[in-house]
């Protein structure tokens, strides 16, 4: 998975868009819904398909907003389309039609594959999720099954017999720390600007902001300070940081945001498009948009302002 996307051969923006998803053109949408019609045909099932989702004759319904992004988002462009469409339809329907894990595997497997996962408000029903923790506003961390196939979020009548929630989270965190770091990449700017993106195919590389020390320590070698670091996750597989340490925060606190606010654009899984303060765990937002929706603008609270003046005068003295 790259770092900055690539443009595939598609059709140009002058051309008709789709009216659901505006990043295809209107020949693009239509072709993909198509194709989506057809994957379920091979499966032996017939469905109506709508703008966002499609409904077969028992009603059960699949939504196409993920799926979309998928094809969207694949540096290959338009030729890839039929078999990614396949390939998730026929992952789609093995798991609808699976018994679930949480009646097939033992109490211990099942913990042994518990993921911590952060999510946007978008993502979920959160009358479902009372257990959720309210990270920042509209960002929540709730517990995942990672499957073979497919991540289970698991609401609190599927956790209840696992066991005592706090137990656990730690369980899930515990699992989240010994993934592997699929890749790191610097980004670095002519101004000395500088940070640093983990990304990777897991559902939960973002959610590794939740163990932030040990992703820092194991991608840089550097170590966490009481000032904290520079956040964002802007879809679930990229978390970008920058530790704090000196007036450096300040140009890479504008490339975030910028970066951020990019990646989180018709992108599968999009959490957020901001930048955070994490510290000591706890994330205060720094980017917001304009109030006419259209750019970017930092919002410091007092504490930060005080981190942002006491930096500066230590670079001029």
């Amino acid at each position: 998975m790259g770092l900055f996307r690539r443009g595939p051969r598609r059709d140009g923006q002058d051309a008709p868009r789709d009216p659901e998803f505006s990043y295809f053109s209107a020949n693009e949408g239509t072709r993909f819904r198509a194709q989506v019609r057809e994957a379920f045909a091979e499966h032996g099932l017939e469905v109506t398909v709508y703008a966002d989702v499609v409904s077969d004759s028992s009603g059960r319904q699949f939504g196409l907003a993920n799926l979309a992004a998928v094809l969207h988002n694949d540096d290959r462009g338009p030729r890839s389309w039929p078999e990614l469409v396949r390939r998730h339809v026929g992952m789609v329907l093995r798991t609808m039609d699976a018994p679930s894990a949480l009646d097939t595997l033992s109490t211990e497997q099942i913990r042994s594959q518990l993921y911590p996962r952060i999510m946007s408000s978008e993502g979920f029903e959160r009358e479902n999720f009372d257990y959720a923790r309210e990270l920042a506003p509209g960002l929540y961390e709730i517990i995942a099954l990672d499957l073979p196939e497919s991540v289970m979020m698991l609401t609190d009548d599927a956790l209840e017999p696992l066991g005592d929630h706090r137990y656990l989270r730690e369980q899930a965190l515990y699992n989240l720390r010994g993934l592997a770091i699929e890749g790191h990449e610097t980004v670095k700017g002519d101004d000395g600007m500088r940070f640093e993106v983990v990304l990777g195919d897991s559902f939960y590389t973002a959610s590794r902001v939740l163990a932030l020390e040990s992703v820092v320590r194991e991608t840089t070698g550097d170590l966490l300070t009481a000032d904290g670091a520079l956040v964002a996750m802007p879809f679930r597989h990229q978390l970008a940081f920058h530790v704090i340490h000196d007036a450096g925060m300040i140009p890479a606190l504008n490339a975030m945001a910028s970066f951020a606010a990019a990646g989180y654009t018709d992108t599968p899984g999009a959490i957020s498009p901001y930048v955070y303060w994490w510290r000591d765990g706890r994330l205060t937002q720094l980017s917001d948009r304009d109030d006419d929706g259209e750019g970017l603008r930092i919002v410091v609270g007092e504490d930060f302002q005080e981190l942002l003046e006491r930096l500066v005068n230590e670079e001029r003295g």
